[in-house]
């Protein structure tokens, strides 16, 4: 899983799946984690068209993994419940998307079965640095760093 994690930051575009508007929601949370480490995130939210960050960043959402503008150089985060996270998970492979993480909470066996079979990298389940398994917010940095990736918090 570890060269998993390596193999996702090494995209130059990143995207979450049930990104939210809601600062009390991972969704919002994990979509500004990429954006105070100055990566370029698309938020993907089927029922909005932006989302605000920091009160002055508006980042355009997509409606799906099928919208994105560098699926084949994008890699996906999902904050999901695990029946839409499978759905998802097909459309991002149908797109072209070739690395994903599953956030704790967004898969049960099925869905990390697929996704692990089914793209170059899947990130999820056991591991990381957590208790929860393997989540951007804990883990995202050191996987950044062990791929040489520099990064400034905003």
């Amino acid at each position: 899983m570890e060269a998993a994690a390596k193999r996702f930051f090494t995209s130059p575009y990143f995207a979450v799946a049930g990104a939210s508007q809601d600062k009390s929601k991972f969704g919002y949370k994990i979509l500004a984690w990429y954006a105070a480490h100055s990566l370029q995130v698309t938020p993907i939210n089927p029922s909005r068209s932006s989302i605000q960050l920091f009160n002055d960043t508006n980042l355009t959402t997509v409606s799906s993994a099928l919208s994105l503008p560098h699926p084949s150089e994008t890699s996906l985060s999902l904050v999901t419940p695990p029946p839409i996270t499978l759905r998802i998970l097909k459309e991002a492979k149908e797109a072209g998307v070739k690395a994903v993480w599953l956030q704790p909470g967004s898969f049960d066996k099925e869905v990390l079965d697929f996704a692990t079979r089914e793209f170059e990298a899947g990130v999820g389940g056991d591991g990381g640095r957590g208790g929860e398994g393997w989540c951007v917010l804990v883990d995202g940095e050191a996987e950044m760093r062990a791929v040489g990736r520099t990064f400034e918090r905003l």
